[in-house]
């Protein structure tokens, strides 16, 4: 027996085998993208990405990682139903690995103050909330809110089923606590507030102006306008300080009863409550429910091609209301027909959504041009007064950077342009992609003296010298090439080839990591990118000891059929 101390963890078959995802470029489809300018408050700044939701966030990681303030998801139950857009009767161990993942990587996209809230169901919240402590650790997490799903019982049940849960973890819970917007009273609030002698200032309610033990300084007088002298009670103090009650009564918001001669109470004005704490339970006649959110599917795409499982917007505006405001980003991996989009854009929130089944063309596209150009009547339009404007830009995942010639060799893909390229290592190596039109050599940055120029030629030493030049001794350029030939001995250089230099980075060729288990692709293992890359003579250029040395790999051609150019540099 060890006396190594051990963390209390849920374990799973497959736990430890982790994707080694590929960050892929995004591409937009501009026959999807749509906007149209309705005001100056207009938000066009709006993502939709059709594709495998983990590979889309591992493209986000770079430029959103720690910028996201609200993470809705609404995953696949695992339930065992059968669903025309969702396969979601996973077993558990694959359905924890797959939203293991995800999870991670969602965290990582999270702002210091923002919130991630998931909607489950009773069969397998337990596990996911042991998988979020994980993942967020357990003083992350802030509560498990109860939605009312249904208004009618389910008589098919040993016990009906009339809920679900929305759970919600925060980076910082305090700083959350701080930050979380109050919610509107409800209907019962605001019944006890009632105004039987017309006061102009509207409804109100007594507030009792005492409070439990003595205080000596808190123990005054107080004369009522009757005449009638009043102490408190045995036992009790006066809630406030005589000056501070004094000055109350001055502003006609004590109240003595109708005969002038009782205790006194506080009034205590509707107008005045500004909102009340969010609490974990959420009553259908609040949020919405199943019923309803069907019906806004039904309007917006008609019965036949309805989406099964959507959530009503209301349900959505009461997690964005409480954990967003107008301008804050908000992300959603499972999109589904687009409800979380079609929410935020009607409350002024910045959004991006995920989703990788052919809906994200055939229901959230539309959906979200409906919304832009104002023709959406349902959901919350009337209660938030939305009438279009904004746009959303529509993305489709690019290809993997490499695939295998017909002799089994990995090659740069042949979909992939110099443009494309170029992004595609920039991403790969750490760095920003933002071409330069006049230093050729320079299409990204990682810092503001070091730079990466990628090209498909086979470099020469003069060429490589000529670049030396070029990028000067206060910077330094890492070049990705197709070949290069002598030993390249240039301080402010390092020179990698490319397919070589990133076999071993991740699975090459893997397209889908969905939920959808049975549809997946082959995974390309690692292991065979470093038997590939067992041979070869790659050699680096040290810059102040910034990189390693590289490690020797096959030399493969970059484009199948392309010879690679070797005249003066240009670009890539």
């Amino acid at each position: 027996m060890t006396n190594r101390l051990r963390r209390l963890e849920l374990t799973w078959i497959g736990k430890e085998d982790r994707p080694r995802l590929e960050p892929r470029i995004l591409l937009e489809q501009p026959e999807f993208s749509y906007a149209k300018r309705v005001s100056d408050e207009d938000i066009f700044d709006n993502r939709l990405i059709h594709g495998d939701n983990l590979l889309a966030l591992k493209a986000l990681e770079q430029e959103f990682t720690g910028k996201v303030k609200c993470v809705f998801i609404d995953p696949p139950y695992n339930t065992g139903s059968a669903f025309e857009h969702y396969d979601d009767g996973l077993e558990h161990s694959i359905w924890l690995s797959l939203m293991r993942d995800r999870l991670e990587l969602l965290r990582a996209l999270l702002a210091p103050d923002g919130s991630i809230w998931i909607t489950i169901d009773d069969r397998e919240m337990p596990y996911l909330r042991v998988l979020l402590d994980e993942v967020f650790g357990r003083p992350s997490f802030v509560a498990q809110n109860v939605w009312q799903k249904r208004y009618s019982r389910d008589n098919n049940s040993a016990i009906g089923d009339v809920h679900d849960y929305v759970i919600c973890y925060a980076i910082d819970p305090e700083r959350f606590k701080a930050n979380r917007n109050l919610v509107a009273p409800d209907a019962k609030t605001a019944s006890a507030y009632r105004n039987p002698n017309n006061d102009p200032r509207g409804p109100w309610r007594l507030v009792p102006m005492t409070g439990a033990g003595l205080r000596t300084n808190q123990q005054y007088a107080v004369t009522t306008p009757s005449g009638k002298v009043i102490y408190p009670p045995e036992g009790r103090h006066w809630s406030v300080l005589e000056p501070k009650f004094l000055d109350l009564v001055a502003q006609g918001k004590v109240f003595f009863g109708k005969n002038g001669d009782s205790q006194p109470g506080l009034l205590r004005y509707f107008s005045e409550v500004e909102g009340l704490v969010p609490w974990t339970w959420w009553p259908h006649d609040e949020v919405g429910h199943t019923d309803e959110s069907k019906k806004e599917i039904h309007t917006l795409f008609g019965k036949d091609n309805a989406f099964d499982t959507p959530k009503p917007e209301r349900l959505l505006q009461r997690v964005l209301h409480i954990a967003t405001n107008p301008g804050d980003l908000v992300l959603d991996s499972f999109l589904g027909s687009g409800t979380t989009a079609a929410v935020a854009h009607k409350m002024g929130r910045r959004w991006i959504g995920i989703e990788v089944g052919d809906h994200a063309t055939t229901h959230c596209a539309p959906r979200l041009k409906k919304v832009v150009g104002g023709e959406d009547p349902g959901g919350i339009t009337e209660a938030v007064g939305w009438k279009g404007g904004g746009g959303f830009r529509f993305f489709k995942l690019a290809p993997s950077l490499l695939e295998k010639d017909k002799w089994g060799n990995w090659i740069v893909s042949k979909q992939y342009n110099p443009e494309m390229l170029a992004e595609a290592m920039c991403k790969l190596e750490g760095f920003r992609y933002a071409p330069d039109r006049e230093a050729f050599w320079n299409h990204g940055h990682s810092t503001e003296r070091d730079f990466i120029y990628v090209t498909t030629q086979n470099l020469s030493y003069d060429q490589l010298r000529f670049l030396s030049d070029q990028v000067g001794p206060e910077r330094t350029l890492l070049i990705c090439c197709g070949a290069f030939r002598g030993k390249p001995d240039f301080p402010n250089l390092t020179v990698k080839k490319i397919p070589q230099a990133v076999l071993t980075r991740c699975e090459w060729g893997r397209d889908d990591y969905s939920l959808n288990v049975r549809e997946q692709a082959p995974v390309v293992a690692v292991e065979e990118a470093k038997a590939a890359a067992s041979s070869g003579n790659g050699t680096k250029t040290k810059a102040g000891g910034r990189r390693k040395k590289a490690t020797p790999v096959q030399a493969l051609s970059l484009f199948a059929g392309i010879e690679p150019s070797t005249g003066t540099p240009s670009k890539g």
